[in-house]
């Protein structure tokens, strides 16, 4: 494996790629346990793909925000280390796959070179913060939300307290009441507001989807925006301490609401403020970057099919609260669109808008600050790249996630059905093209990253098993879920499971009945109506399997016979911990807490030293087989086990010793004494360590 010069004028970054070099190093000379290399490779977005030997690399763009600069150098990027696609994701990402994991850290550092990170990407960190994809141009918003979304995300960027919780952990912020955010199914989720002129959001937490699909609770009618750090501060500590880390399932935040209860959990909240570092943190909006439109003459242009111009403005062009401009749409069947149609893109809205794009929820690209006379000429530029096409945000603009095309937990195909149900719309629902009351989603498991569970109509990839024990490829249908605004939603009902062929069918009719008895009701208000019970009796006979077909047996988009096929998924970047590996992390962390000291970073250094004595505490537990679920757990166990036995002596309690973490303020003071507490431990731990491999 060859050396690269990174060329990063920020330290900070090229040390992290530097890091992550000499990791995948120490991989393949085997000094480095996989599952171990694993979670770090996670935390910098390379994530292990269906296919071996090669990575998927997740691009962590804040709030779908992406600058003309910064998509061409993502462009250079995709092809000299990948295939020249790119991949919008339902969290305003952009991945690109088949990427050699040796060439990992210099395509990190390409992208750096124009402020683009992967890091915390994936693995159990804060992931992308996603926001409204028409933050700063909505009709309908109190503020632009822009400023407090990139705020937060500098915050928790490398924050040592957000670096190994148990899960990943998932923020939005809403520009309106409209909710477009969806913050109900958000770990942390922020709505606008304005009260008695002051600027805040109405805040909910422990939202999610997956199997278990969650609402999040209100946790503040109204926050204060210079309340959201401290407060999102808090809560990743009492995750990171409460949170379960053994079982993957229950891991996520809204298991821990799930335990604790709100009451509860603000309890533990309370108990964590004196931790946390600012009870106060401005967020000056005013210093965002100013938009700038470029200042161009109008082309004149010749629009032959004025139908089909009239169509797309109908669908594609969405209002802005900026007098003179509107945004366009442009809908990217299944997220994807490539290199050489990307660059052009950025060209057009460099010279011709305000040189950036937004990433949509739905995997869409959203052009702001088109001046209105522009539009036709908008319209030429984009027919030339095939980006044109009518239904931005409406029913046949379906939303789907990679499934077995790439994924490693891939049941069943999203992609190939997703196109097919698009054709279905489209040659025979023509009316739904411009219809936005009819929600499509689909993913290619349970782990709902197409957001299936949260859809008007769903489908999630799954398999069936005939009696003579042959396995095909099915969906289950869902039903009634959606965004009903200002932080509350519903989930979609299990209404029944079919055959993946049958998918099409289901759909026509559900449709047909919609339109044959919807009597102008929107397709959530018709469901409600009429209730699970009565969709699956319509479509129960879709379900049996008595009578396959060899067509069944081959998912869509496919010519073989369907095989289940699911590998290790690594969306919660899973770690099974050796002993040894362990404590030296924990020295790592003591060189961690060591550097920030110097550095005067008195919280960072403080939550390095907690971890580094959680860490050596697990270590020893490890070693006799005793479950380390929680931080919370693995202080009352070893304080049990080692320190009430006397086999380790910690004056006052190993609770003790380690909570003082949120019961002193992050002073110079404590930060000192606390980090030679924690050097001590764990020189009693490796010492208990040594003399018990001695005698084994």
């Amino acid at each position: 494996m060859r050396s690269f010069r990174t060329e990063i004028e920020n330290p900070i970054v090229e040390k992290d790629i530097l890091e992550l070099e000499r990791k995948i190093h120490e991989f393949h000379a085997g000094k480095l346990d996989e599952e171990k290399f694993r979670s770090l490779r996670l935390a910098r977005g390379v994530y292990g793909q269906r296919q071996q030997g090669v990575q998927m690399i997740r691009i962590k763009l804040p709030y779908g925000k992406v600058t003309s600069r910064q998509l061409k150098r993502i462009c250079d990027v995709s092809d000299e280390y990948s295939t020249g696609r790119l991949h919008i994701t339902t969290r305003q990402d952009i991945q690109i796959h088949y990427v050699d994991l040796d060439r990992t850290p210099e395509l990190w550092a390409q992208l750096e070179k124009d402020e683009v990170t992967l890091r915390e990407a994936c693995g159990n960190t804060v992931r992308n913060v996603t926001a409204s994809e028409t933050a700063g141009i909505d009709t309908d918003e109190p503020f632009d939300v822009s400023p407090y979304a990139d705020a937060l995300f500098r915050y928790f960027l490398r924050n040592p307290i957000s670096q190994e919780m148990g899960r990943k952990f998932k923020v939005s912020f809403s520009a309106s009441d409209a909710d477009t955010g969806l913050s109900y199914m958000h770990d942390l989720g922020f709505i606008a507001k304005i009260k008695d002129g002051v600027k805040g959001f109405k805040v909910l937490l422990g939202g999610g989807l997956g199997s278990q699909p969650r609402h999040a609770d209100v946790l503040f009618e109204f926050l204060p925006s210079d309340k959201i750090i401290p407060l999102m501060d808090g809560v990743i500590r009492v995750f990171d301490r409460y949170g379960e880390r053994k079982s993957r399932a229950k891991a996520r935040m809204k298991f821990l609401l799930k335990d604790v209860g709100l009451d509860g959990f603000k309890q533990l909240l309370e108990e964590e403020q004196k931790a946390v570092p600012h009870v106060s943190v401005a967020i000056d909006a005013d210093s965002y970057p100013k938009i700038q439109v470029a200042e161009t003459e109008t082309p004149k242009v010749n629009i032959t099919d004025t139908e089909a111009f009239e169509k797309w403005k109908s669908t594609n062009i969405v209002p802005q609260k900026q007098e003179g401009y509107v945004a366009i749409g442009i809908k990217v069947l299944l997220g994807d669109f490539y290199t050489d149609k990307a660059r052009l893109l950025a060209d057009l809205v460099q010279q011709y808008a305000a040189g950036e794009i937004r990433l949509s929820l739905r995997q869409n690209i959203l052009i702001p600050y088109v001046k209105e006379a522009l539009v036709p000429f908008f319209y030429t530029a984009l027919e030339k790249l095939g980006f044109v096409e009518a239904g931005y945000n409406k029913a046949l603009d379906i939303t789907a996630c990679p499934g077995t095309d790439t994924c490693n937990l891939g049941i069943a195909s999203s992609t190939g059905i997703a196109v097919e149900l698009e054709r279905i719309i489209k040659a025979e629902y023509p009316q739904y093209i411009s219809n936005p009351d009819v929600v499509i989603k689909i993913s290619g498991c349970m782990n709902a990253c197409g957001q299936h569970n949260m859809a008007n109509i769903g489908f999630q990839g799954m398999s069936v098993r005939t009696k003579d024990k042959l396995v095909a490829p099915a969906l289950q249908v869902l039903l009634g879920g959606g965004n009903i605004g200002n932080g509350e939603g519903k989930f979609a009902d299990k209404v029944v499971k079919v055959p993946s062929k049958r998918g099409p069918e289901a759909l026509r009719i559900i449709l047909d009945d919609f339109d044959a008895h919807g009597n102008g009701l929107s397709y959530a208000e018709y469901y409600a109506q009429k209730g699970e019970h009565y969709f699956y009796d319509r479509l129960k006979h879709l379900s049996d399997i008595e009578n396959l077909t060899q067509e069944d047996f081959i998912d869509w988009g496919n010519t073989e016979r369907y095989k289940k096929e699911i590998g290790i998924g690594e969306c919660a970047g899973v770690v099974i911990d050796l002993i040894a590996t362990l404590l030296f992390e924990s020295k790592e962390k003591i060189e961690n807490s060591a550097s920030n000291l110097a550095e005067e970073k008195w919280a960072a250094s403080i939550y390095h030293a907690y971890s580094s004595m959680v860490n050596s505490a697990k270590a020893l537990l490890t070693s006799e087989k005793v479950k380390v679920n929680t931080h919370n757990s693995i202080i009352k166990d070893f304080q049990e086990k080692f320190v009430e036995t006397g086999r380790i002596k910690v004056d006052g309690g190993f609770g003790e010793l380690v909570l003082q973490l949120n019961k002193n303020e992050p002073s110079e003071t404590f930060a000192k004494r606390y980090l030679e507490d924690a050097k001590n431990f764990l020189t009693s731990v490796e010492q208990f360590r040594e003399k018990e491999l001695a005698e084994a």
